[in-house]
């Protein structure tokens, strides 16, 4: 299908006359999507993407903008080449006018106001989320909300009490400036967009710095259809965080709702090349390139474009600081000439709707005439704005946006001296400010070690808080129903909280790795109060499945994972002393966690060993022990009457096991697997033959009898018992 201009619109419209843009080139020539797409796009996937894009539109009503993701990862990749940028996951925060304190947002940058700290471990100011802009983190790509990017309505966003807390503690006015901007996110949000632009342009009297303050005074602007002067914000915005991605997606949104699709195009992605996880950037680029696509307008294209009339110039868009000359060659607004002051005064309502319906008429009209099926339409001036734009045309590129003093916005030539760089006035701390007890955990009462901080907001050391979900799943202090963040079992570490750890509390934090290194060391000795853990018979190599639900245990099987050594003893229980003098080490090989927080975890029976001394640990049992081998036989003699004792209980062995029902047979081999082969030297292992073990563990004998067999350390006494016990079931068997 060979590609002929085609005009691009952000909504198709079902009548000639939709809401389009005027484009042109700067030497006059026309660049209309394809093109477009041609130059950003390698040649040799051009035909590939744009056919596969097609052929999905051509499917059926199941096609949708969602299919296009491959052509718009193209164009943004292309795009960033062409543009020459460079990229990196914190580009928002390394842009010009960003903050540079201790608490910055990860996704805008700016200073952290009301700071939400995502599943991931990285912290976002509330407006970044609730305004929902992106699905992923931007510094590690994780999902922002739990399930995989569900809404906030599902997850409501809680405030990091801590962080707050040291916000509010360390930097009283940024915290005023950002309720000051949550009022005004109040009044757009309830459309009151003629009080929203009052607040915020008596805000920025007292601070014409502040970039939030104009983000907020655009959306009034938009609100109230003064797009110039909604641009002229932006710019300003621009001029201060080039590589602030979401100033490029507003500015794009303006210029798409004015008529200026192709402009607000390549803003969009400009956004996504500085943030490709820019999620409404993206949405906006594949809507724009569906309704291009689609099959109606790939036919109307063979016609001739808007784009093409005469009077229509179109030029290269700029980004930056500087303003699309396209609409600076088509004004949106007339400007007032005041006595020759400069100032830019939008005349309110110059673009309301009553007016933008008779433009659209009139350009039905002008297009029947014309014999033409306009699929876009640019904003109508009169003859008067006409000849005032042929005599004075604004050229952004030569100009910076300040702020007068009455909150309107005036441009300086370059040359001029203007200030740009933001003083921020949350850059350091005063040392007085700084308490360790701002930093320590409400559990242990001890600072902070690996910072976890739940979905309720509130944050712990991450090993206080998973001993408090083994005994309940809920938060330790509002008892908020943590069920999903335990069955999640992702406590990402607080990266914020601990970096200001680090930072300003280097000497505790020292102090405190150092008795966590302690205690560590002491969890790991295999000799000195080794964890015991009291309930079942188990021997040497033989596997040993634990299904651990109560709290001791679940801290106990924690401890030997994070340790390392994934060691602990097993013992019977004894009235006497608690549990038996003898016991087996189990190696964990697997642990599988349930939702609720219970385990299964798979072990395999090690050493030997006898209870010297026996103690209590959080709840658990522990031992000094010391390890147990068989007693080698060195004397030939003795040797070779011990390999016929074993050879024939063995054979006695395999004998008793092949006689079982099938029944009790096959429950064996799927509990406890096959029984070992014999072993040509049976003294090698220090616990001797695997058999001996594997065969103890499955006859049906009593625990104290098995008990006995454990602890010998001749391997013909142990042999002898076995013996006994074979002779005694296969007289059972023969009756």
């Amino acid at each position: 299908m060979a590609f002929s201009p085609v005009a691009v619109g952000s909504e198709v419209s079902p009548e000639p006359g939709g809401s389009g843009s005027p484009g042109e080139e700067a030497d006059g020539e026309r660049e209309p999507l394809p093109r477009l797409a041609e130059r950003l796009v390698p040649g040799n996937r051009l035909k590939e993407v744009v056919g596969a894009s097609l052929a999905s539109r051509c499917l059926g009503p199941l096609a949708g903008p969602q299919r296009l993701g491959t052509l718009v990862d193209c164009l943004v990749l292309n795009y960033r080449l062409w543009q020459g940028l460079g990229w990196s996951r914190d580009r928002g925060a390394e842009g010009g006018g960003a903050a540079e304190g201790p608490l910055r947002c990860c996704g805008c940058g700016r200073f952290l106001s009301e700071p939400v700290t995502v599943p991931c471990g990285h912290t976002y100011c509330r407006r970044c989320l609730r305004r929902e802009l992106r699905a992923r983190c931007r510094r590690c790509r994780d999902w922002l909300l739990p399930a995989g990017g569900t809404s906030t309505a599902a997850a409501p966003l809680r405030t990091s009490v801590v962080l707050n807390q040291l916000a509010e503690k360390w930097f009283p006015g940024e915290c005023e400036r950002a309720r000051t901007g949550s009022r005004l996110e109040e009044l757009l949000a309830q459309g009151r967009f003629r009080d929203a632009l009052g607040a915020a342009s008596q805000a920025l009297r007292a601070d014409s710095s502040d970039v939030m303050l104009r983000i907020y005074r655009a959306e009034s602007y938009v609100g109230l259809q003064e797009y110039k002067a909604a641009i002229e914000d932006l710019n300003f915005v621009i001029s201060k965080m080039p590589n602030w991605p979401e100033v490029y997606f507003r500015k794009g949104k303006v210029l798409q709702d004015s008529g200026f699709v192709r402009d607000a195009l390549q803003l969009f992605l400009q956004c996504l090349a500085l943030d490709e996880d820019f999620l409404p950037a993206k949405l906006e680029v594949e809507k724009t390139l569906c309704d291009v696509l689609s099959p109606e307008k790939l036919g109307e294209s063979l016609k001739e474009s808007a784009w093409n009339l005469p009077h229509i110039r179109n030029k290269p868009f700029v980004l930056g600081s500087q303003m699309t000359e396209s609409y600076c060659n088509s004004q949106l607004c007339p400007e007032q000439s005041l006595g020759g002051s400069d100032v830019l005064e939008p005349i309110s309502g110059s673009l309301n709707r009553a007016q933008s319906a008779h433009a659209l008429n009139s350009t039905k009209d002008l297009a029947k005439e014309d014999g033409l099926k306009r699929v876009s339409s640019e904003p109508l001036l009169s003859g008067q704005e006409k000849g005032a734009l042929l005599k004075r045309k604004l050229s952004f590129s030569e100009q910076d946006t300040v702020v007068c003093e009455d909150g309107r916005n005036k441009h300086k030539k370059q040359g001029e001296s203007t200030k740009r760089d933001m003083t921020l006035a949350f850059g350091t701390i005063p040392g007085d400010l700084i308490d360790v007890s701002d930093f320590e955990c409400s559990l242990c009462m001890r600072l902070f070690f690996e910072p976890v901080t739940t979905p309720c907001g509130h944050t712990f050391c991450k090993g206080c808080l998973e001993r408090c979900l083994d005994h309940a799943p809920q938060c330790p202090l509002c008892k908020e129903s943590l069920k999903e963040y335990l069955a999640s079992r992702k406590y990402s570490i607080t990266e914020l909280l601990e970096e200001l750890i680090m930072k300003y509390l280097s000497d505790e934090l020292y102090e405190r790795k150092r008795i966590h290194a302690e205690e560590t060391a002491e969890h790991s000795n295999l000799t000195k109060n080794v964890p015991m853990f009291v309930c079942t018979m188990a021997y040497p190599t033989v596997p040993c499945p634990l299904h651990v639900f109560e709290p001791r245990y679940r801290l106990m099987i924690r401890r030997s994972m994070e340790t390392g050594t994934k060691q602990f003893g097993m013992c019977i229980s004894d009235s006497q002393n608690g549990f038996a003098d003898y016991g087996c080490m189990l190696q964990i090989r697997n642990v599988h966690f349930l939702p609720d927080g219970r385990s299964v975890v798979d072990t395999v029976g090690g050493r030997r060993f006898r209870v010297l001394r026996r103690g209590m640990k959080d709840g658990y049992c522990t031992a000094d022990i010391e390890y147990l081998e068989d007693v080698k036989v060195a004397d030939e003699e003795e040797l070779k009457k011990l390999r016929e004792l074993h050879n024939f209980v063995y054979n006695q062995a395999c004998s008793w096991f092949q006689n079982l029902r099938n029944k009790f047979r096959t429950q064996i081999l799927q509990h406890f697997g096959p029984m070992p082969d014999r072993e040509e030297n049976i003294q090698a292992m220090p616990n001797g033959p695997a058999w001996c073990w594997w065969l103890l563990a499955v006859l049906p004998v009593d625990p104290r009898y098995q008990l006995s067999v454990l602890s010998m350390m001749s391997l013909k006494e142990r042999l002898i018992k076995i013996q006994h016990i074979l002779t005694y079931f296969s007289r059972d068997q023969s009756k």
